[in-house]
């Protein structure tokens, strides 16, 4: 259902908005206010769902707000594909105010079984009203009747990519790719595992109540790329080894360098000086990050003169990407990708990469990675790269059998991503396959 402008703010509210807005529970009022901001680019989930509005509802009504929002945009295609066939058009354009109020009520209706269907049908016919479309308020109640009557799909014995991409809410041209690069189960996988609320914590050695205290929270494959980062230093001797974490925001992954490399000095950089403040707050919660020196840097852009002779032990360049390793976590990527952003995200990345392998000391190592599945991202940068920088790869399998050794990675998944996400030296983990978000990472050395 594609969206065409609403009704102007110069018409004026309708007579009965105000009675419908009073209608609306606050959790469902303030989904539908944060799914407006980011279908117009205004705000990302994770950051409305923690604003003032959100933060002011009950535990409850914020829980539901969350599920709606979250819910709603994993399932937007598939919910789309559902309704337009209820249609009288099913090309009709909707105004995106109604779109949206017959997305919600198609998501509670078909995902969130203990919400009675006329609870569902009312607030979604109030949400026209308030969003000024009064008009449509008789076609949202009538196509949500014939949704909540209609049976369920039957399971099909086999799905073409096309029909699961449909099905998973997942944009075809993007499945196709995944069936290219890794086979149709995997993708079938991807797409699955994009769906469910993602699950922290089960890749790693259990810490103690004490050691957890200091532990960063991050995902998973955020984590497992800084444990490899820190076990991939090399040996310094005489000094203490110089580490830049290249595009340091939010700072996860260095505070676990800062952790692991107790004695390094830690120059954390991002070109944002927003990120980077943010990040510098958090880590003054930390009394091992300390030693960490923060900086508002472009990684891709040349040094400046007093510095340029200053190489590092050490590098991170976890590089900004389209995100598609992270769709479970941030499901409104989805929507606006195309794949023209790509090469667009791989430009800046061959950039940073160039930039950062300028200030790798000799015998130094690099380790760059994604949170993204395509290969232009990934393996077509390293090779454009590093081919003539003078560096060379290093395995990441022996450094996975190393965190498995040192008590940190479960040895079972160890031996796991060794036998099946190491391909060519290179970690390649996909969501729904290696248990979390999809990465990459190469390690390089400097001869």
């Amino acid at each position: 259902m594609r969206g065409v402008r609403g009704r102007p703010a110069s018409a004026g509210p309708t007579a009965s908005a105000a009675e419908a807005i009073a209608k609306i529970s606050p959790a469902r009022a303030v989904a539908f206010e944060i799914l407006t901001l980011v279908g117009e680019g205004k705000g990302h989930s994770d950051d409305l769902l923690h604003s003032l509005p959100t933060e002011a509802l009950s535990p409850e009504d914020r829980n539901l707000a969350t599920a709606l929002v979250m819910g709603v945009l994993r399932w937007q295609i598939a919910l789309d594909a559902r309704l337009a066939k209820l249609l009288a058009r099913p090309d009709q354009r909707l105004a995106e105010p109604v779109a949206l109020a017959l997305r919600m009520g198609a998501f509670q209706l078909l995902q969130m079984d203990r919400i009675p269907a006329h609870a569902v049908l009312n607030e979604s016919v109030e949400m026209c009203r308030a969003a000024g479309q009064p008009h449509a308020a008789g076609m949202v109640n009538a196509v949500l009747r014939k949704l909540a009557a209609a049976q369920k799909p039957g399971t099909r014995i086999f799905e073409s990519p096309a029909a699961f991409a449909e099905r998973l809410g997942h944009p075809l041209w993007l499945v196709e790719r995944w069936v290219a690069a890794y086979g149709r189960e995997a993708a079938l996988a991807i797409c699955e595992y994009d769906q469910r609320e993602p699950v922290a914590g089960t890749l790693f050695v259990e810490e103690s109540a004490a050691s957890a205290e200091a532990t960063p929270q991050m995902d998973d494959g955020s984590r497992l790329v800084a444990e490899l980062a820190a076990a991939a230093m090399p040996l310094v001797a005489g000094r203490a080894a110089r580490v830049w974490d290249c595009c340091s925001a939010p700072g996860g992954k260095t505070l676990v360098l800062a952790r692991r490399l107790v004695v390094a000095e830690i120059l954390a950089t991002d070109r944002s000086a927003k990120r980077l403040a943010q990040m510098a707050a958090r880590l003054r919660r930390y009394a091992y990050a300390e030693r960490v020196r923060c900086a508002v840097v472009d990684a891709s852009a040349a040094p400046p003169e007093d510095e340029r002779e200053v190489k590092f032990d050490l590098i991170l360049c976890d590089v900004p990407c389209s995100g598609t390793g992270t769709l479970a976590r941030n499901p409104e990527i989805r929507h606006p990708l195309r794949v023209a952003e790509l090469a667009r995200q791989a430009d800046r990345q061959r950039a940073i990469l160039t930039g950062a392998l300028g200030r790798l000391a000799a015998g130094g190592r690099l380790v760059y990675s994604t949170c993204s599945l395509e290969p232009e991202e990934n393996e077509q940068v390293v090779e454009a790269v590093a081919s003539g920088a003078g560096v060379r790869r290093i395995s990441v399998g022996p450094l996975i059998a190393r965190l498995a050794e040192a008590g940190v990675l479960r040895q079972d998944v160890a031996s796991a991503l060794i036998g099946s996400a190491v391909r060519d030296g290179a970690l390649r983990m996909l969501p729904g396959v290696h248990g979390c978000d999809g990465f990459f990472a190469v390690v390089l050395e400097r001869a």
